[in-house]
């Protein structure tokens, strides 16, 4: 029998029925979408922060329209230097240790921030 001609070993999904791969789909949903979506406000809780800081900083630092720009731009470009290393680091720990590490670190840089002083 020639190579090319022989038939595909069975996957492990084509041996699992489809009633039983939608309640996996329907548990994994569950449990990580809610996750997930509670993630994601928190990051945009602290992303848009960054937008009503504006409004002090400028007053009580007397910071120029350029210079919160500036310190803006520096915000954002740590999002973009870091998330390379991250997605690396999600690859080679999986996802749950990941969610782990950056749910633990973003609290912990959270309660640093109480300690700053003007």
């Amino acid at each position: 029998m020639n190579p090319s001609t022989k038939p595909a070993p069975e996957s492990p999904v084509s041996q699992i029925g489809a009633a039983e791969l939608d309640k996996v789909y329907g548990k994994i949903a569950r449990r990580i979408i809610p996750f997930l979506a509670l993630l994601f406000l928190m990051n945009w809780l602290d992303r848009n922060n960054v937008g009503f800081a504006k409004l002090q900083m400028v007053k009580d630092l007397r910071f120029s329209e350029a210079v919160y720009g500036f310190g803006a731009g520096i915000f954002f470009l740590g999002y973009i230097l870091f998330e390379v290393p991250s997605n690396l680091f999600l690859a080679k720990i999986g996802a749950r240790k990941t969610f782990a590490r950056i749910a633990i670190l973003w609290g912990i840089a959270s309660i640093a921030m109480m300690f700053v002083k003007r």
